[in-house]
């Protein structure tokens, strides 16, 4: 289990459910810097503080995301698809198809983010027109994680613990552990 200083420990491989929540505080709060980032700097050449903090975000969400994703869609969002003739609300179903979607969308977003920052620190400066595509990316991608996340946490992981038995906990952790092996 990793711990943080001074903040509450991450949940580990005993708590996947956990663990997706942990990553969504990550992703906002990564996503909060460069949008932070974006508005401050508004073009200018990044100080080396800013350059860092971008370069970890941008690190975050290229290593991380992908993972993150993966352990939503091959343990958490098969195993509650497997379970739908037994017992998964009918309801839950296409907000799963959604979800999915959001991922391949967002996944997109931070693409097109990432080669915008890194032209940025390359060029040493953005120019209006890459500045206020930037800025419209990262206003999407808020917008989507600030439905998607609540989706998540208040329908989607709420379920997955009314349903899945202990078995299916520890094979999600394994899974989880497995990805990052």
């Amino acid at each position: 289990m990793a711990v943080q200083i001074g903040g509450r420990a991450d949940s580990g491989f005993d708590d996947p459910i956990g663990m997706l929540k942990d990553c969504h505080r990550r992703i906002e709060r990564f996503l909060d810097v460069q949008c932070r980032v974006a508005e401050r700097a508004d073009g200018r050449a990044l100080n080396a503080e800013e350059r860092e903090a971008v370069e970890a975000a941008l690190r975050y969400f290229h290593e991380s995301g992908p993972r993150h994703n993966s352990d939503e869609e091959e343990s958490l969002f098969s195993r509650l698809r497997g379970m739908q003739a037994g017992g998964i609300p009918a309801q839950v179903a296409p907000e799963i198809e959604r979800l999915e979607g959001e991922h391949h969308q967002s996944e997109a977003l931070h693409k097109e983010a990432a080669e915008l920052f890194t032209r940025w620190s390359a060029e040493g400066e953005l120019h209006a027109v890459d500045r206020n595509r930037l800025r419209a990316v990262l206003s999407k991608l808020q917008n989507i994680y600030a439905e998607h996340i609540r989706l998540e946490e208040d329908v989607v992981f709420p379920c997955a613990a009314r349903l899945f038995d202990q078995q299916a906990v520890a094979a999600m952790g394994a899974e989880f552990r497995a990805r990052r092996a």
